[in-house]
């Protein structure tokens, strides 16, 4: 109960920013489905397979780059990283320290399926505040499960949700949809419903949003 009383100002402090960004957020369905297509929302995508009912979540937006433009920020993602290129004084209420980059960097260029994804720092949350990289596809999909479901993942077993897959798919050699897709657990409580969802949306929308800045930033400085 105590940790929830301090976490409790942190999640309203996240849905009054929803509120802010867009009023509609008040629709679970619109915001689970934020920015997507029929077709993306009923595809398989690279990673649903782990899990027995994929699709808890799927949003989508166009970046105007190719998916080879976009990978390199995707690998770097993690606290001791380039960060989660969200709202970073909302990731540092929930003691993240976070660092989002504007740059990419060529020693966070390499990921294999087994590496941990920091959330948070190492020495925060008992160390466990962490994903682990279920699946690499090059320039398509990187997908994340929980800490506790990886062995199960890799015997080929279907987990009950806590799957994060970002996923790159080419409109034309000058566009890519970037699309964003979560399971969740099968259970799920009332605040998990009112505040973390939510709260989910917002700080996900906002790193599409800031991967999008950051990417089509670069392409303009190349021309």
């Amino acid at each position: 109960m105590r940790n929830w009383r301090r976490l409790l100002p942190v999640m309203l402090a996240m849905l009054f920013a929803a509120v802010g960004i867009d009023k509609a957020v008040l629709c679970p369905y619109w915001y689970s489905h934020w920015g997507t297509t029929v077709e993306e929302r009923r595809r398989q995508w690279p990673g649903d397979e782990f899990v027995k009912q994929p699709g808890h979540c799927t949003r989508a937006v166009t970046i105007h780059a190719p998916a080879e433009a976009i990978w390199p920020w995707i690998l770097q993602i993690g606290q001791d990283r380039g960060g989660f290129y969200s709202y970073t004084w909302l990731e540092n209420l929930l003691l993240a320290d976070m660092r989002n980059a504007d740059r990419i960097f060529p020693e966070f260029q390499s990921r294999n399926v087994g590496d941990i994804v920091w959330m948070a720092p190492k020495h925060r949350y008992g160390g466990k505040a962490y994903m682990v990289v279920g699946q690499m596809v090059p320039y398509r999909a990187m997908v994340l499960v929980q800490r506790d479901d990886f062995d199960a993942v890799m015997r080929g077993e279907r987990v009950h949700g806590g799957i994060w897959q970002f996923l790159l798919e080419p409109v034309d050699s000058n566009n890519t949809r970037l699309i964003m897709r979560g399971t969740v657990p099968d259970k799920t409580s009332i605040m998990y419903d009112l505040l973390f969802d939510p709260a989910h949306f917002v700080m996900e929308r906002k790193m599409m949003l800031g991967i999008k800045e950051r990417v089509e930033h670069q392409a303009r400085q190349q021309l």
